[in-house]
């Protein structure tokens, strides 16, 4: 079962699943402009185990109570609505409150980060029934290729985003505001079509 379509597959699944992350990243990037590479690569590490739990838990859930998660998955769009709504509701107001101020570094809490990777892989749920075939090493190993695959493309967001957040200061985050308002107003509109 591990061949080289399983690979490619979980592959092409983790790039999918990672552009919300890759755009999230991109605007933590642009919000804090002076952040190290050390901290590009945990809030990377916060999204890449995000992407790989949720299909995981999508997987336990198809072999323990479908019926139970097919009830919540209607409410998938709306946590990631109000989540990325609110984070990048708040990005805009301060981007737009300090703009006679000089750009300052403002570093991302903890719990902002853990709300944007719940946010960016709760439609990754789903993706445990694209597994469901899978026994649980598989399953497993395509989370952890998720995960891999997820890392590397938000560590270049990041590092977009802070090289363009140094040379537009405070217009960083209205814009990084801006940008997670459109990703949580695209997982909720592509949920109905």
């Amino acid at each position: 079962m591990l061949d080289f379509w399983f690979f490619f597959e979980s592959i092409l699944l983790g790039i999918g699943l990672a552009m919300d992350a890759f755009s999230v990243s991109l605007a933590n990037g642009l919000n804090e402009p002076c952040m190290s590479n050390k901290k590009a690569l945990g809030i990377s590490g916060m999204f890449a185990f995000f992407q790989a739990l949720m299909p995981l838990i999508g997987w336990i859930l198809v072999h323990t109570i479908v019926q139970k998660f097919k009830a919540l998955e209607a409410f998938i769009p709306w946590i990631a609505l109000a989540l990325l709504g609110y984070i990048g509701g708040k990005m805009l107001y301060d981007g737009i409150k300090g703009k006679d101020e000089e750009a300052e570094c403002k570093p991302l809490a903890l719990s902002l980060l853990i709300a944007q990777g719940i946010a960016t892989s709760i439609d990754a749920l789903s993706v445990g029934f694209t597994i469901a075939e899978y026994t649980f090493i598989p399953a497993l190993i395509c989370a952890l290729i998720i995960a891999t695959v997820t890392i590397g493309i938000c560590f270049v967001g990041v590092k977009i985003g802070v090289h363009v957040g140094k040379k537009f200061s405070h217009k960083a985050s209205i814009l990084g505001g801006a940008i997670l308002i459109f990703i949580g107003l695209e997982i909720f509109i592509s949920s109905f079509f």
